[in-house]
């Protein structure tokens, strides 16, 4: 046995992936922090009489305005509870309050159809726009001009509107409910989203620059990298899209545990933060790239060292020895070594085996399956064990890359297990998933046949037809060259 070869693990690359600086730069967020809404708060003010929907910061971060479900909208000082001011005027409830460049003006929308405009100090109404139709979900002003402001409702309209004119300056149809918009740092370009459409804006022409569609379900949030060059949106399908501003083309995707209902990033895009509809809010950190410190520099061996009996000439009498390199074998390797297959292949069901490298496991499923015990290593397991062969199978067997080789591994195991199906109702609820996937895949491999042979068809039809045609042509020309040369 002192030949044995290892097993080679092949590679089997994700169809789609492709590694880019945008997957580097956003897999950097690796630290989750997991907290429930109804944690105990580091600050509380002053309770509204019903639920507070929105808040936003001013951006020195020194006050604060909220809005509620009863219509009220409070500015608060972050360094005391009380609020400030207080604004009454809305009959219904605030889902969106934002401070105006100047930060001495609030602008809040209400589910009463309305947009007002409240000035600070005075702590009065200034201006009130009707111009909806429905309730007005979200909203934002502009960074640079402090008389414009931006509002969306479920009246499937946008509009922008002017403190100096008293009325909206423009208005886009989005096609379905707005919930969500936002204005690019250069005041030139304005982003909204409803149902499943994501949709850039030329504020100064009014006409729609870019539809996107990435989303399965409605998108609820959108959020712009400090950069302003990376375009989030957060959706109810429990993935949030990173898109590039300069090709609007999705660079990057995170997955969730439940629908995403608000998003935000940090300063710097240190944090992005995620709020869900399970009452978790998911935090995640991107990892500061520190720079390791420089090791002391060694001296290196002069330059003879390395040039020493270079060029000796083996003589007659000399031999010549090669020291043999030592193979470290893995942990599998080893157990198939010693005909312990049953073991190698627990080696390779570990969870950190599993969910890190499933290639190495399917590399030793289809090693046990050339040498003919895949069938003996897959028997005579108990129900935890047997357990986690199913949960393997069921993660990666729609997988396109292992499905040639897990198809033949799960037939094995029903052959083997379908006699004893019912003494345990944890490992039937996963047979009968597992035997529902394989009949799923044997499908769809037979609709994929029956369409390449339809296209074979085609295109032999189609080089039959060329090739008549051609005949033809040249059938029509050769008398013509006849008669000229005569």
């Amino acid at each position: 046995m002192a030949g044995y070869k290892p097993v080679a693990i092949q590679t089997y690359p994700i169809l789609g992936e492709k590694i880019t600086q945008d997957t580097l730069y956003w897999n950097n967020y690796k630290i989750h922090i997991y907290g429930r809404y109804s944690q105990e708060p580091i600050k509380t003010f002053s309770r509204f009489k019903d639920t507070a929907y929105c808040a936003t910061f001013r951006q020195d971060g020194r006050l604060l305005v909220a809005g509620s479900e009863d219509g009220g909208v409070q500015l608060f000082d972050i360094s005391g509870r009380a609020p400030l001011r207080q604004f009454e005027g809305h009959t219904k409830a605030v889902h969106t309050v934002d401070f105006t460049a100047d930060k001495y003006h609030v602008v809040s929308g209400a589910d009463d159809y309305t947009v007002k405009l409240w000035d600070i100090p005075n702590s009065k109404e200034i201006l009130t726009f009707k111009e909806h139709s429905d309730y007005v979900r979200c909203g934002c002003a502009s960074k640079l001009n402090p008389d414009l402001f931006v509002t969306g409702s479920y009246d499937h309209t946008v509009k922008m509107f002017d403190a100096r004119t008293n009325k909206s300056v423009l208005s886009v149809e989005h096609g379905q409910p707005v919930e969500s918009v936002l204005l690019f740092p250069s005041g030139g370009l304005l982003v909204s989203s409803g149902g499943r459409y994501v949709k850039v804006w030329d504020m100064l022409k009014g006409q729609l620059l870019v539809s996107l569609k990435n989303h399965h379900k409605t998108v609820t949030c959108l959020c712009l990298s400090s950069s302003g060059q990376r375009l989030l949106s957060g959706s109810l399908d429990r993935k949030v899209k990173v898109y590039s501003t300069t090709s609007y083309k999705v660079v990057h995707s995170f997955d969730y545990a439940a629908s995403i209902l608000s998003l935000a990033l940090a300063h710097e895009d240190e944090t992005i933060v995620v709020g869900m509809t399970n009452g978790i809010l998911s935090v995640k950190h991107r990892k500061s790239e520190t720079k390791k410190d420089p090791l002391p520099r060694r001296r290196r061996p002069a330059y003879r060292t390395f040039i020493k009996g270079k060029n000796y000439m083996k003589q007659r009498d000399d031999i010549l020895i090669n020291r043999p390199t030592k193979k470290h074998l893995e942990l599998y390797d080893r157990d198939l070594k010693n005909f312990r297959i049953s073991k190698a292949l627990d080696r390779v069901l570990e969870p950190s085996c599993v969910i890190k490298t499933p290639e190495v496991t399917v590399s030793i499923i289809k090693e046990l399956n050339r040498r003919g015990v895949l069938a003996n290593a897959l028997a005579g397991r108990d129900e935890k064990e047997i357990s986690r062969v199913l949960n393997f199978l069921i993660r990666n067997l729609s997988q396109p890359r292992f499905a040639p080789v897990l198809i033949n591994a799960a037939e094995i195991i029903i052959d083997i297990y379908l006699p004893v199906i019912g003494q345990s109702p944890v490992v039937d609820k996963k047979f009968i998933l597992l035997q529902g996937l394989v009949e799923k895949e044997i499908d769809y491999q037979r609709e994929l046949l029956e369409t390449l042979g339809m296209m074979d068809m085609l295109f032999a039809t189609m080089t039959r037809q060329e090739s008549s045609s051609l005949l033809e042509h040249t059938s029509v020309e050769f008398p013509d060259k006849k008669m000229t040369e005569s």
